[in-house]
């Protein structure tokens, strides 16, 4: 009797639950392992541009602020 406590519960989980969840990693796993959609792609590049765009001003601000006041770098490190 104890061992079909075991076993029922068992054959069951290896018989219904175990294929479903095979099945449905596998599935999800496929569909991550395609990359990037077109839409996040653009997204990215956009992103990027942006980002370049920022570092650029970045840039030029700290050269305006080097040319002005030497110093200003020792107040922020």
């Amino acid at each position: 009797m104890s061992s079909f406590l075991i076993a029922g519960p068992l054959i069951v989980f290896l018989i219904f639950v175990a294929p479903l969840w095979l099945f449905l990693h596998y599935r999800s796993k496929r569909k991550t392992d395609g990359g990037l959609s077109k839409d996040d792609y653009e997204r990215l590049q956009a992103l990027s541009a942006r980002a370049e765009s920022m570092q650029t001003r970045v840039d030029t601000l700290e050269r305006i602020l080097d040319a002005e006041s030497p110093n200003w770098r020792r107040n922020y490190e």
